[in-house]
């Protein structure tokens, strides 16, 4: 992608900054004055058909060539709904890259998959990264189910990047280059377009990203853009009281007026532990689930 910033005044230069290397022309300009940059890119990068104008201010203009990423990104949207179509929509995990094997929260996570995934019987999605990501992989890989990702190549707290996983088969994951293409994957793979899906997104513990993944979702059933006609389930993991401080600050929304009383809460399901959320994708599809106290006891016994 190119980056590009064009920094001026009413005065008579414009800069170019970018992270390429550039040989820009430049064409001193009054407010009346058109002027035109020229770049020449000397890195990998495509030619560019179309000239567009893009006004700074009143009576200025820049001419410049069209960038196609657009068309790249259409291009990995598709990929990514060929992916869903191949391996079947299910069980989409946001949550956080950070907390590792060592974390209670991973093998909390590793078990909710695990139990899910037999409940359901669907294909688990991630985000297809370390942390709690690879916790929902495992656990789902370990019943033999079907798994999908859609990867970015470098995680948040990670110091390299890289486009391949590391055990997952190169055609059960798509690495992205745009987050808006991994953002249509994981809201797809929860789209239910038939009574026979079961589907579900599950936010687990996490920090910025899980959190724009979160309230995205969250806005696109408030606005009936998922499960207006077929409901998805969404669930948020609190896990020793991790999101307490954030549903508190939903309350507060509440008393300053900017949602309305009941809103955000009818739109997900806060659950304290595996049984609980268990047990409602159970009622929620109509399906066999043991009690829940004994379920509880037996789940813990494996922790």
């Amino acid at each position: 992608m190119m980056g590009l910033a064009l920094l001026g005044t009413s005065g008579s230069y414009v800069s170019v900054r970018g992270s390429h290397q550039w040989n820009p022309k430049f064409q001193s300009f009054t407010l009346k004055e058109r002027f035109l940059l020229g770049f020449n890119l000397t890195k990998n990068l495509r030619a560019y058909n179309k000239v567009t104008r893009l006004p700074l201010c009143k009576g200025e203009f820049v001419e410049f060539e069209e960038r196609t990423s657009p068309n790249e990104v259409r291009k990995e949207i598709d990929q990514c709904y060929e992916l869903i179509h191949r391996l079947g929509r299910g069980v989409v995990y946001l949550g956080s890259s950070r907390m590792g094997p060592g974390h209670p929260h991973y093998s909390q996570t590793h078990e909710l998959s695990r139990e899910a995934t037999n409940l359901l019987d669907c294909t688990t999605w991630t985000g297809a990264g370390p942390g709690l990501m690879d916790a929902a992989i495992k656990g789902a890989q370990e019943v033999g189910k079907a798994v999908g990702g859609f990867k970015i190549g470098k995680e948040a707290g990670e110091w390299t990047s890289s486009n391949f996983h590391p055990y997952l088969h190169s055609e059960t994951y798509l690495t992205c280059r745009f987050f808006s293409a991994r953002k249509h994957g994981l809201v797809d793979a929860a789209v239910r377009s038939s009574n026979s899906d079961k589907t579900a997104v599950v936010a687990l513990p996490g920090g910025v990203g899980t959190l724009d993944e979160m309230f995205e979702i969250l806005a696109l059933i408030q606005l009936e853009r998922i499960g207006s006609e077929l409901p998805v389930p969404f669930i948020v993991m609190n896990y020793d009281s991790f999101y307490a401080k954030l549903l508190d600050f939903l309350n507060d929304c509440e008393h300053w007026g900017t949602v309305s009383k009941g809103e955000v809460s009818s739109l997900w399901k806060i659950c304290n532990n595996n049984s609980d959320a268990l047990a409602y994708l159970a009622e929620f599809y109509d399906l066999p689930y043991p009690d829940n106290g004994k379920h509880e006891t037996e789940m813990r016994s494996t922790w």
